[in-house]
């Protein structure tokens, strides 16, 4: 007969190796969140921008007139694709700063491409009523573009260059006004 002790013993989880290591490994992560030095953004962002390797997935969506747009329509431009949803802190917070580059590089061949996560109009235009954009938003409302483009954070954005092509992915929030963003952008005007 086991005694009551033992019965106990083995009902209550062990706070063996297993246990010791995942506290071990969340306090070093605290400790290295608060001993790494805060970095500048100048250059900082740079390093986000991760080359892409594959083919540039198909871009067909309405706007919110109800209006089809492609991706090949753009050709010649550099194209920055957006996607975001106004249920996403960073993607809201990053859109004054997608405006100001859209005005930075007013007159150049550029354009943004606002790519919303299946929402309704109407929630859209609540949205841009409050933070206006002068880019073109798109709707995905089956998803189908967010999976072509394997999205699966948000915000994501993919440059394109003027031969159609991705050149860059960039994930989450980007500050897009940093003078080092800008120029690499501009690396890829014609």
């Amino acid at each position: 007969m086991i005694s009551s002790r033992a019965g106990e013993r083995a009902r209550r989880p062990v706070a063996g190796p297993v246990c010791y290591m995942r506290r071990l490994l969340s306090a070093c992560v605290m400790l290295a969140t608060l001993l790494v030095p805060a970095v500048s953004p100048t250059g900082a962002d740079l390093e986000r921008f991760r080359p892409w390797t594959g083919p540039t997935p198909p871009l067909e969506l309405k706007d919110l007139t109800g209006k089809t747009h492609t991706l090949g329509e753009y050709r010649g431009r550099v194209v920055l694709i957006n996607f975001w949803a106004t249920w996403c802190p960073p993607c809201r917070e990053e859109m004054p700063a997608l405006q100001a580059l859209q005005e930075r590089l007013s007159g150049r061949p550029f354009a943004i491409l606002g790519v919303n996560y299946g929402e309704s109009p109407n929630r859209i235009e609540s949205f841009l009523r409050g933070t206006p954009v002068g880019f073109l938003i798109l709707r995905d409302p089956r998803h189908e573009a967010i999976t072509a483009w394997r999205i699966r954070t948000l915000p994501a954005s993919f440059l394109v260059a003027p031969d159609g092509q991705i050149r860059f992915t960039i994930v989450g929030e980007l500050d897009w006004t940093a003078d080092d963003t800008v120029a690499r952008v501009r690396t890829l005007l014609p």
